[in-house]
C-alpha cells in the first residue's frame, strides 16, 4: 500500500531506496531499592558502564567519515563532555548512595533534571542540545543492560538503504557509516539538532519530526525521500518511482553545476555586488564555509562554548576559539555574536529562575546584569581582533540605554587591555541584532550609535506575531510573509541603507532562496546563512536583475492579502 508521510525537511536532495529500521532503547527504567550491602557494588557497576561508554565514544573516531571529520569530532567531544558532567556521573553516584536506588533509575532521574534545564532555553540550538544528553544516557543504559552499541550491520548490496529511526545520535551515524545510507528519517528532531547538522554536512537527504515513521514503515519497504519538501513516500507505484528517479538525476546535475559557482563573485545581472556570508556554531564549521565560497562569517554563535557546563569558559579558552576562526578566515570579515544565554542557564554563582526565559534576563540583559562575565568575553574578543577582521554583534538590544551601557563597557575593557599592554584593534565595528519589534520601530538610535545592523528574522517574526515557533500547536502561524513582518524588514533595510549603515539578514529567511529576490528588492545587499545554502543563494543572485524586480517588490509590500502576496512572490521568482 502506498502512503505519504510529512516531516521537517532539514537536508535537501532526493533519495530512493529500501528502509533499514534501527531500534531505539526506551528510557523508561525500573526503580528498585538496594540493600545497604549492595550500594557499593551498584556504584562500581555505574562506573564500569561510564568507562565502557567513554571507550565506545573514543573508539568511534576511527569510524568517522573523512569528509566530515571535524564536525564529528566536535559532536563526539560534546558527548564525552556530557558523559563526564557532574550532573550525570557524580550526581547519579550520590543518588545511589543516599537513596539506595539502582544505577538506571539514578541516571534517568539526573537526565530528566538536566533535560528540563535545556528545555527552558529560548535559543533553539541550545534547547535541542537536550537531545545530546538523552543520547548519551541512552548509550550508558545500553551498557548497563548488557547491550552496548555496535557498528552497523553490513548493508544489503542489492539497493541503497534509507535509515529509519525514532532518533539517532551523531555517534550512531558514525557507527552506521553514512556511505551505506542514502537518506535519514527520524521521528524526533528539529532543524538545529545535531542529526540535522550532520546530515546537511554530508549532503544526505534528511527528514525529521515524522512522529510515527518508525512504527508505520516496515523494514525493506521501498521509500522515496524528498529532502526539499519534507515528504516520504512509502511503497510508491511505478509511475511515482519513475518521476522521482528523473527528479533525482536532475537534482544531482544541478548540485554538480552549483559547485562551479564556488569561486564566482556574487553579482547581480546589473552588476551589483552582494555579500554572501555563513552562519557557524563551531570553529570546525570553517571547512564548509570555505568549501562553499563564503565571503565571510556573518554570524558566529559563541554559545557553543557554554554548552553543558556549570560555569563560563575562561578568557583564554574563549580567546583561542575566536582566534582560530579569525585566522581561518584571513582578511574576510568575521562577525561574532556575544553570548545569547538566558537566566535559566546555570552559571557558577549565578542562579535565577525565570517564568518566561524568552522575555526575561537573557542575551545583552544578562551581560549587563553580570558585567564581569561580559567583560571576560569582550577581553577575549578584543585580544583576538588582531588576528583577523573582527566585528562584534550584540543580541537582543531594545533601546538607547542598553546600547550606551554596552559601548561604555567595551571602551572600559579597551582601556584595561591598554594598561596591561595587551594588543587589540582600537577600531572594531560594533553592531546590534534587530530581533525585537521595538528595536525595528525605534531604529534611529541604533543607526546613530552602532556601526552595523543584523536582522535576526527568527526571533523578530516570533516576537512580532506573538507565537512560539517551537510549539507545534501554533507553529503554523509563523509566517515570514505576514504583512507586518514585510513592513518591518523593508523599514529596517531601507532606513539603514539611507543612513549608509551596513545591514544584513542572518535568520532563516536569508538562506531560503524563495525570499532571496524579495530581500534584494527591499535593498538588502548582505546575507548570512548555513554554509550549504550559499551556492544555491549565489545562483539566485547571479540570475537576478535588480531593476526588473524593483516594481514587483514594491507591489508585494503594498499587498495585505496572503494569497496575493504569495502570487506576487511566485511572479518575482519566475523572472
Amino acid at each position: 500500500m502506498t502512503f505519504t508521510l510529512h516531516g521537517l525537511p532539514v537536508s535537501s536532495g532526493i533519495a530512493i531506496g529500501h528502509a533499514h529500521l534501527v531500534s531505539h532503547t526506551s528510557l523508561e527504567v525500573v526503580h528498585y531499592v538496594l540493600t545497604k550491602a549492595l550500594v557499593g557494588e551498584e556504584v562500581l557497576r555505574l562506573d564500569a558502564a561510564l568507562l565502557t561508554t567513554r571507550d565506545e565514544l573514543s573508539a568511534l573516531r576511527e569510524y568517522r567519515p573523512q569528509q566530515a571529520a571535524a564536525e564529528f569530532d566536535a559532536f563526539l567531544d560534546l558527548h564525552l563532555m556530557i558523559l563526564g558532567d557532574d550532573h550525570i556521573s557524580h550526581a547519579a553516584r550520590e543518588m545511589i548512595r543516599t537513596e539506595h536506588c539502582n544505577a538506571e533509575w539514578a541516571l534517568k532521574t539526573q537526565m530528566d533534571a538536566l533535560v528540563a534545564q535545556f528545555e527552558a532555553f529560548d535559543d533553539a540550538y541550545l534547547r535541542e542540545r537536550k537531545t545530546d544528553v538523552i543520547q548519551v544516557v541512552e548509550r550508558i543504559l545500553k551498557v548497563l543492560s548488557g547491550h552496548p552499541s555496535h557498528v552497523a550491520p553490513t548493508p544489503q548490496h542489492d539497493s541503497e538503504m534509507i535509515l529509519v529511526a525514532h532518533d539517532v545520535s551523531p555517534a550512531d551515524l558514525i557507527q552506521l557509516k553514512p556511505h551505506q545510507f542514502c537518506a535519514i528519517l527520524t521521528d524526533l528532531g528539529g532543524a538545529t539538532s545535531h542529526t540535522s547538522i550532520v546530515a546537511r554536512g554530508l549532503n544526505i537527504p534528511c527528514v525529521v519530526g515524522l512522529h510515527h515513521a518508525r512504527d508505520l514503515i516496515k523494514d525493506r519497504d521501498m521509500l522515496i525521500v524528498d529532502g526539499e519538501q519534507g515528504v516520504v513516500i512509502v511503497n510508491p507505484d511505478k509511475n511515482l518511482l519513475a518521476e522521482y528517479k528523473l527528479r533525482q538525476s536532475q537534482f544531482v546535475l544541478e548540485r554538480q553545476k552549483l559547485k562551479r559557482l564556488r569561486t564566482a563573485r556574487a553579482t547581480t545581472l546589473d552588476g551589483t555586488r552582494i555579500e554572501l556570508h555563513a552562519n557557524i556554531e563551531l570553529p570546525t564549521d570553517l571547512v564548509q564555509v570555505m568549501e562553499n565560497g563564503a565571503a565571510g562569517v556573518g554570524l558566529f554563535r559563541s554559545e557553543f562554548l557554554f554548552l553543558n557546563r556549570e560555569n563560563l569558559p575562561d578568557e583564554e579558552e574563549q580567546f583561542i576559539a575566536y582566534r582560530t576562526v579569525l585566522e581561518g578566515m584571513g582578511d574576510m570579515p568575521v562577525t561574532i555574536r556575544t553570548y545569547d544565554l538566558g537566566a535559566d542557564k546555570q552559571l557558577k554563582g549565578v542562579t535565577r529562575v525565570a517564568s518566561n526565559p524568552a522575555l526575561g534576563l537573557r542575551a545583552i540583559r544578562l551581560c549587563l546584569a553580570e558585567p564581569q562575565l561580559f567583560r571576560t568575553q569582550l577581553r577575549a574578543l578584543l585580544r583576538a581582533s588582531v588576528h583577523g577582521n573582527l566585528k562584534i554583534l550584540v543580541p537582543m538590544l531594545s533601546g538607547a540605554s542598553e546600547i550606551l551601557q554596552t559601548l561604555q563597557i567595551i571602551d572600559s575593557v579597551k582601556q584595561e587591555l591598554a594598561v596591561q599592554g595587551l594588543a587589540y584593534k582600537a577600531e572594531v565595528p560594533i553592531g546590534g541584532m534587530i530581533e525585537i519589534p521595538a528595536a525595528a520601530l525605534a531604529l534611529n538610535v541604533f543607526i546613530k550609535k552602532l556601526d552595523f545592523l543584523s536582522i535576526g528574522t527568527n526571533d523578530l517574526i516570533q516576537y512580532t506575531l506573538a507565537i512560539d515557533r517551537t510549539d507545534e500547536e501554533v507553529a503554523h502561524l509563523y509566517d515570514p510573509l505576514h504583512p507586518a513582518i514585510l513592513q518591518l524588514l523593508a523599514h529596517v533595510i531601507g532606513s539603514a541603507n539611507k543612513a549608509n549603515v551596513p545591514v544584513s539578514v542572518c535568520g532563516e529567511m536569508a538562506g531560503e532562496i524563495a525570499y532571496t529576490r524579495l530581500l534584494l528588492g527591499m535593498g538588502l545587499r548582505q546575507f548570512s546563512m548555513h554554509p550549504v545554502q550559499l551556492l544555491a543563494a549565489k545562483q539566485r543572485v547571479l540570475t537576478t536583475n535588480l531593476p526588473d524586480i524593483a516594481q514587483l517588490t514594491q507591489k508585494l509590500l503594498r499587498a495585505d492579502d496572503p494569497i496575493k502576496i504569495n502570487e506576487l512572490l511566485a511572479k518575482l521568482n519566475a523572472l
